[in-house]
């Protein structure tokens, strides 16, 4: 495949099936299962960031400028994080859950999600576009990576469409439309990267800084909720897991 076929299929793939696995989770499972998936999630996330970008992003680029955007890309998510008005959910027991569960608000906080969403899902294109066009292994242990964070993510947002008035099947529809924007990126950086080949280290650096804020800002917060022996055991064991399949994926797709 060429990489700009890898990069069509994954960024729809992606999309579709994190929407689409999001939705059969919040019908089939209970809050359990998804914060599992959770504890995956930040393994994947800080695997791909550690193991493959920041590598990737080093050969390519000089270490100090790449230390340097790291740091101003975790700063500048804190930033935008208290910036923001919405704040996607992990868990049942969130802030905007507890605000939105009793009663729906006619669609208002569902309309942020989905433009906050549909924000971030260009971003995730943008940083799949820089990975393939570094190299096909480093796209697909990045997608991976999205994909792995993305499903829970969409849990909560699905959620939140629910509260927020909207029926299942419309809450699907517009995060289907919503994960279009994955592809509206990818191919706008695809294009404009094939001219711009050095922008990609530094895109690259903002993408692994997004991670890795992701999983030690967002998402490990609450795994500290649950501090009994063997939920803390399930939690490293899943994050390990999490951690492996980046290797594996590593490994199968060699460069």
């Amino acid at each position: 495949m060429s990489t700009l076929s890898w990069i069509i299929a994954v960024s729809l793939a992606g999309g579709v099936l994190s929407v689409c696995a999001a939705a059969a989770l919040s019908i089939a499972v209970g809050t359990q299962r998804v914060n599992m998936l959770i504890s995956y999630a930040i393994g994947a996330l800080l695997g791909a960031a550690f193991l493959e970008i920041i590598p990737h992003a080093l050969e390519h680029g000089e270490p100090h400028k790449m230390a340097a955007t790291l740091l101003f890309g975790i700063l500048a998510f804190f930033v935008l994080e208290k910036l923001v008005l919405w704040r996607h959910c992990h868990h049942d027991h969130c802030e905007a859950h507890e605000a939105q569960a009793p009663a729906h608000d006619h669609g208002r906080s569902g309309l942020l999600i989905l433009v906050g969403d549909t924000f971030h899902n260009f971003v995730d294109g943008i940083l799949i576009a820089a990975a393939f066009l570094q190299s096909t292994e480093l796209g697909i242990v990045t997608a991976l990576a999205i994909i792995a964070h993305e499903i829970p993510q969409e849990v909560g947002d699905y959620l939140i469409l629910l509260h927020s008035g909207y029926s299942k099947m419309r809450a699907l529809m517009f995060n289907l439309l919503s994960s279009l924007a994955t592809l509206v990126g990818a191919m706008l950086a695809y294009f404009a990267l094939s001219q711009l080949t050095e922008w990609i280290p530094t895109l690259l650096g903002l993408g692994a800084a997004s991670m890795i804020y992701v999983a030690v800002a967002d998402l490990i917060p609450g795994l500290h909720k649950r501090t009994e022996l063997r939920a803390t055991i399930q939690q490293v064991l899943l994050i390990g897991l999490g951690v492996t399949s980046i290797v594996i994926v590593r490994a199968l797709a060699g460069e």
